[in-house]
């Protein structure tokens, strides 16, 4: 009998009335060759499924339970609020509060509107960027994710580069051609494009640390050639900062790297595992947005109380001292123990970190972009994958994604995790 048989067979059933059985396409475990999991309850750390079978989570949702599972003080907020009604379509006080929140923690930040998701997010600071400039092009990076926007689902990572289709069908050759692709910390590259598009360029978007091809971290200079170029052009700074807002420390990396974006697209974390986005920056772009401007942008959910509610009582204790650099210090010391152990199963492996998100790659290295994160074995990575699904290891059904701890993984976690990958056949 498989340990995974009850999944099996919701999983069959899920693809009678769902496209592929998942609703959102990494989550068929196509790229691990294996049947997916399907979830029953979660709490702290751990994860459990429907067969009756445990596994430390790395995965946390994607990023955004960085306080672990069903965290009770997030929890007890969410009740209080849902009591008095889930949805008003009318400004409630919370939202004030959560926006005040996210402008005390980004320095570049002025005002936030608050939307539904990440995609949305970065929907309305390109909007906002091609209104505000009166220009049309958007320089992004190859494998780079910024959600499944039309123009911005051009050589993406995540599960586009997961399931081999970097572009879209349904994408209009007219959305794309105002999308300029470049070499993500190609600094050269920035300046060249700059150099030939200068006065069309409405926008640089990037992930200041990618986590869509597998964590990649910029190189020295990558960030501020960026800026430099967008402030000489007067074009728009955009920061993706959906994954890495609140993970890496309180706020924002800009600061860790010296850089202040014009407008900073966020999500997960500030929603404390409801749906919710924001986008952000200084009050002469955001007062562009209607109603105080004329650049259109609306959402039914935005602001909704609960998913509000939930990011307050985040962020509070995010703000905790000494939450980053705990979670900095188990991160740390998984990825140092983790590099032995699949070394001596022969596999060349580089393990990217930064904070507490980290990706190991089956590549000896360096892995600095797409085209080398492309080297990977993904049919090693594959084998590991089912291998950590069978010791009690969840970790992302594909090479090039985020692994992430949270505030719940204890070093009885992390020593399990090793000696998981030290017994492992892969």
């Amino acid at each position: 009998m498989s340990v995974f048989q009850k999944s099996s067979k919701l999983f069959a059933e899920a693809k009678k009335v769902i496209p592929g059985g998942v609703n959102s396409p990494v989550r068929a475990f196509k790229a691990v060759g294996t049947v997916p999991v399907f979830i029953s309850k979660a709490k702290g750390a751990y994860l459990h499924d429907v067969d009756g079978n445990r596994y430390i989570d790395y995965c946390l949702s994607w990023g955004p339970m960085i306080l672990g599972h069903a965290r009770r003080e997030v929890l007890d907020r969410v009740r209080k609020v849902m009591v008095n009604g889930t949805s008003f379509g009318i400004p409630t006080a919370l939202e004030t509060q959560l926006a005040r929140m996210i402008v005390g923690a980004i320095g570049s930040v002025e005002k936030v509107r608050l939307v539904s998701s990440g995609t949305e997010a970065v929907m309305t600071a390109i909007r906002l960027a091609r209104g505000c400039t009166g220009r049309d092009k958007i320089i992004k990076f190859i494998g780079c994710y910024h959600g499944h926007v039309d123009h911005m689902l051009v050589q993406a990572g995540s599960g586009a580069t997961t399931l081999g289709s970097p572009s879209s069908p349904g994408v209009p050759k007219d959305f794309t051609k105002h999308t300029i692709l470049l070499p993500y910390n190609d600094s050269e590259m920035v300046e060249k494009a700059f150099s030939k598009y200068r006065d069309q360029i409405a926008a640089v978007i990037v992930e200041p640390v990618a986590g869509n091809m597998g964590v990649v971290l910029p190189a020295e200079g990558f960030l501020k050639t960026i800026r430099r170029s967008c402030t000489k052009n007067s074009s728009v700074l955009i920061f993706d900062e959906v994954i890495t807002g609140f993970r890496i420390r309180y706020g924002s990396v800009q600061e860790l790297f010296g850089v202040q974006a014009d407008l900073t697209c966020l999500g997960k974390i500030i929603g404390g595992g409801f749906p919710i986005g924001a986008c952000g920056g200084k009050k002469r772009l955001m007062d562009q947005l209607a109603p105080s401007g004329k650049i259109y942008q609306a959402g039914t959910l935005s602001g909704n109380p609960v998913c509000v509610a939930a990011g307050l009582a985040t962020l509070e204790l995010l703000g905790s001292k000494g939450i980053y650099s705990a979670l900095d210090r188990i991160a740390k010391n998984l990825c140092e123990s983790l590099q032995s152990p699949i070394t001596n199963h022969q596999s060349p492996v580089t393990i990217n970190r930064i904070g507490s998100m980290f990706t190991v790659f089956f590549n000896p290295g360096p892995v600095t972009d797409y085209a080398s994160a492309l080297k990977s074995d993904v049919a090693m990575y594959a084998r590991f994958h089912s291998a950590m699904l069978r010791a009690g290891i969840y970790l992302p059904p594909s090479q090039f994604e985020a692994c992430f701890v949270s505030t719940q993984h204890t070093k009885k976690d992390i020593d399990k995790t090793i000696s998981a990958v030290r017994k492992a056949a892969f």
